[in-house]
């Protein structure tokens, strides 16, 4: 991408996964990168500290918290392209915490864009989710789907992109908003569930899980990333919403029937009611077009999910015991 090419550019968010492994690409096609990680007394940078001492030394860290517009500002100042990943993501966190939550996303989101606004940013990607669409009423779920959140997190998510919808609309902020499906890789913590199924097959047989029917939409990292340089960069796109995923779905059974294939085990599925979404919440079904990212950011997925999930699998292969097991994941 010729365009980001010594230009400064905003990752927040950046300590997270796809936040990440975005500053890494941002590095490699030449971007100079300034990264804005939460605040704490650890110093601790988040999974931007598993990128090679090399390019992690290039990269400007700045740290805050979103919802402090006058950090939020002194992150933007200077940034030509801004890319808002910056967000509390748990849904169970969400369920228990729905005003963090909101405060987080929706005031983060608002302080993000009046910053960019301010400060005369080219481009904010506004970082989206599949989860605003709720359960599929139809698919292969498009960018005109009905939004039914289904969980505080969700709702936040959707108020963040109206926020930034209107920023278009009402002061001609140049915002594209980027709604990625279910995003899996390496660096992913154990919120998601085919890391909860990993490290859990990597320390016995038996993977105890929520619902194991529902079904998704699974996108690579990498691919997910190369969609938000694209939307940073390809011209006549502002206003518009543009879902990544791979058009192609899989049950979390299946999911995980892969991933003991590859590992060459047999496990044990145990579907745990304490382990699922409360029942009005769950999201049975996401199945993406991708369409319009074909058309608008000329982008389509490159890893496939069994290349994709040996990828994943190799990385925490080793790393397990970094992460506890037993959590509460759907």
């Amino acid at each position: 991408m010729r365009e980001l090419s010594k230009s400064k550019v905003l990752v927040t968010g950046a300590g997270g996964f796809i936040g990440s492994h975005l500053c890494e690409l941002c590095l490699a096609e030449g971007a100079e990168v300034r990264a804005f990680v939460h605040y704490n007394s650890r110093n601790d940078w988040g999974m931007l500290e598993d990128l090679d001492r090399k390019g992690l030394k290039q990269i400007e860290v700045m740290a805050g918290d979103l919802r402090d517009p006058e950090a939020v500002r002194k992150a933007v100042r200077g940034c030509r392209r801004v890319f808002h990943l910056g967000a509390l993501i748990g849904i169970p966190y969400s369920y228990e915490n729905p005003v963090d939550v909101v405060h987080a996303n929706v005031l983060g989101t608002l302080h993000v864009l009046q910053a960019s606004l301010e400060c005369g940013v080219e481009r904010v990607v506004q970082t989206s989710t599949s989860e605003v669409y709720g359960t599929a009423q139809y698919v292969p779920m498009d960018e005109s789907h009905p939004l039914n959140p289904q969980s505080p997190y969700a709702a936040s998510k959707v108020a963040s992109d109206k926020l930034a919808e209107s920023y278009y609309r009402t002061y001609g902020l140049p915002v594209v908003i980027l709604r990625p499906f279910n995003t899996y890789g390496p660096r992913q913590s154990l919120r998601a569930v085919i890391p909860t199924i990993i490290v859990q097959a990597l320390k016995s047989d038996q993977v105890r899980l929520g619902s194991i029917d529902t079904r998704r939409d699974l996108t690579f990292v990498t691919d997910t990333a190369r969609g938000f340089l694209a939307a940073a960069s390809v011209p006549d796109i502002d206003g518009v919403t543009i879902q990544l995923g791979s058009q192609a779905e899989y049950s979390i059974e299946q999911v995980a029937g892969m991933i003991g294939d590859i590992l060459g085990k047999t496990l044990e599925i145990v579907s745990e009611q304490g382990r699922r979404r409360p029942e009005n919440s769950e999201v049975e079904r996401l199945f993406a077009s991708n369409q319009v990212a074909k058309r608008r950011l000329q982008w389509q997925p490159m890893v496939g999910l069994a290349e994709g999930l040996e990828k994943t699998v190799r990385w925490f292969n080793g790393r397990e015991d970094l992460y506890k097991s037993d959590l509460y994941c759907v």
